[in-house]
């Protein structure tokens, strides 16, 4: 926003999602951590709690915002398997794109990536951290695209699905943020330096774990099953708008 761009609206709903639900897990341990003494009102913390909670509503709640992340974060996969048809119903005049996905997706398949391409952005202590978001990105990009080419435009009504693609792209929009934040300590020699350091590195590899399992869920046949038992479940209990189990005691 500061440097004049105007096309900003994806990086505000991670942030806002982000930031709602950051607040309200501190929070929430804070509270944890002084037990008892956490519901009374001299520490402050009990209206804090109550007053937090309408963030992850209020502009926007964030079950839709987690949505959007995702169908906009896909349109350029789209864009490019739209691109892709095109030029391989033409082959000849379009020998360049084609042969381009060829080589791109020889190299997927045997686990060659992109590389380390934030290298020349980032801190050299933190060369590791930025070679696990790059890691990140190009399993992100592979998942995208295989998750399109099955559900098309159906990937609007896959909402188990956009759920796990959206956590996934706001912990990489994460790693980049903690990347350019401690990249700009270190060159500046900041007191706090080292510290943001170990919290970065810790940070990278916890969300590289996350990343790839979000990923890796839309890979498993027995969690594919579920979500639509799930979804057959919901369906149910809306269709009686009320719980369908009766209860074990009776009443």
């Amino acid at each position: 926003m500061d440097s004049g761009y105007e096309d900003y609206q994806l990086e505000a709903a991670i942030s806002k999602i982000f930031a709602s639900e950051a607040a309200w897990f501190v929070t929430d341990e804070a509270i944890q951590i002084l037990g008892g003494m956490g519901y009374m009102r001299s520490m402050g913390l009990e209206k804090v709690m109550r007053d937090i909670r309408i963030f992850r509503i209020f502009e926007g709640t964030n079950d839709i915002l987690r949505l959007f992340v995702a169908l906009v974060g896909i349109q350029f996969a789209g864009g490019h398997l739209r691109e892709l048809q095109s030029a391989i119903s033409n082959p000849i005049s379009n020998f360049g794109v084609v042969l381009g996905e060829v080589a791109k997706r020889g190299k997927g398949a045997v686990g060659i990536g992109s590389g380390n391409s934030l290298a020349g952005d980032v801190h050299p202590n933190l060369s590791e951290a930025a070679a696990l978001t790059c890691k990140a990105v190009d399993a992100m990009g592979q998942t995208v695209e295989k998750v399109l080419i099955k559900h098309g435009k159906g990937i609007i009504n896959e909402q188990f699905v956009l759920n796990r693609l959206a956590n996934a792209t706001i912990d990489l929009y994460a790693n980049s943020c903690v990347l350019a934040r401690c990249t700009k300590s270190l060159n500046e020699g900041v007191e706090s330096a080292h510290h943001e350091e170990m919290m970065t590195k810790v940070w990278c590899n916890e969300s590289y774990a996350r990343i790839m399992d979000n990923l890796n869920q839309l890979k498993n046949p027995e969690v594919l099953h579920n979500f639509k038992t799930m979804a057959k479940i919901s369906e149910a209990v809306c269709a009686k708008n009320a719980p369908v189990q009766g209860n074990p005691l009776g009443f």
